[in-house]
């Protein structure tokens, strides 16, 4: 899927991280600039990406010569060198007035410097990963969930044995649990056709999006539920 006006973004620093974050940014159609300082890496991804530069992201005339100063996105992901990341940053965001300047972050000390600095969003993918790891092998019956803010998630699990032959109104989920039931995917006897971009397809589930108090709860129904992280946890796990 390409962007709708084509993105043009650098990733800086060739790490895993910004390797694979690089390629995904090129599948998807933004043009992409990838910077190290490690000539093996450039050589390693250049075939990838319509630009691929050793040189030191410290050095404001190196980056302007890439035209670094034009894109609008600079992704940070220098991994060891956190004097380099730093300086980075403030080039990119102070000097080079990229409009969206994104740091990976080590710890969260890193973060809040980053933060402090001028970048416009700060990421930490080891916590990130160490956080959905967790989470998915304390709720096994979890099989996605989006944070929306500090503290307050929306998931999509499968619903609880205690739940199935209740209907909504017996469960009263918000005055138990204090969570809101968003939609229900149940599946379906018969192929319910769904469209997507490109052309339509058949799905074997279908969608209540907005579920009644008399609507009952089956064994093999999705919830898609919103609340604090609290009270989800709360939820019946067998």
């Amino acid at each position: 899927m390409a962007f709708a006006s084509q993105q043009r973004v650098a990733v800086i620093g060739l790490g895993r991280f910004g390797m694979s974050l690089a390629r995904r940014l090129s599948n998807h159609g933004a043009e992409v600039i990838a910077i190290d300082a490690d000539q093996a890496l450039v050589n390693e991804i250049q075939d990838d990406v319509a630009i691929a530069v050793r040189l030191d992201s410290t050095d404001e005339a190196a980056l302007r010569s890439q035209e670094v100063d034009r894109v609008n996105c600079v992704v940070v992901a220098i991994g060891e060198n956190f004097e380099a990341a730093l300086l980075t940053t403030v080039i990119c965001k102070k000097n080079l007035s990229i409009p969206n300047v994104i740091c990976r972050a080590q710890t969260n000390l890193h973060a809040e410097i980053f933060s402090q600095i001028g970048a416009d969003e700060v990421i930490q993918p080891e916590k990130n990963a160490g956080d959905m790891l967790g989470r998915r092998l304390a709720h096994p019956r979890i099989n996605d969930y989006i944070t929306l803010g500090e503290g307050f998630t929306v998931i999509e699990i499968l619903a609880p044995a205690v739940f199935a032959g209740k209907t909504l109104k017996e469960l009263s989920l918000r005055v138990n649990y204090q969570v809101n039931l968003i939609a229900i995917r149940r599946k379906s006897e018969e192929p319910v056709i769904v469209h997507s971009d490109s052309e339509p397809l058949a799905s074997t589930t279908r969608l209540i999006s907005v579920p009644g108090p008399n609507d009952k709860i089956e064994a093999t129904d999705v919830l898609l539920l919103a609340g604090s992280e609290e009270s989800l946890a709360s939820l019946p796990q067998e």
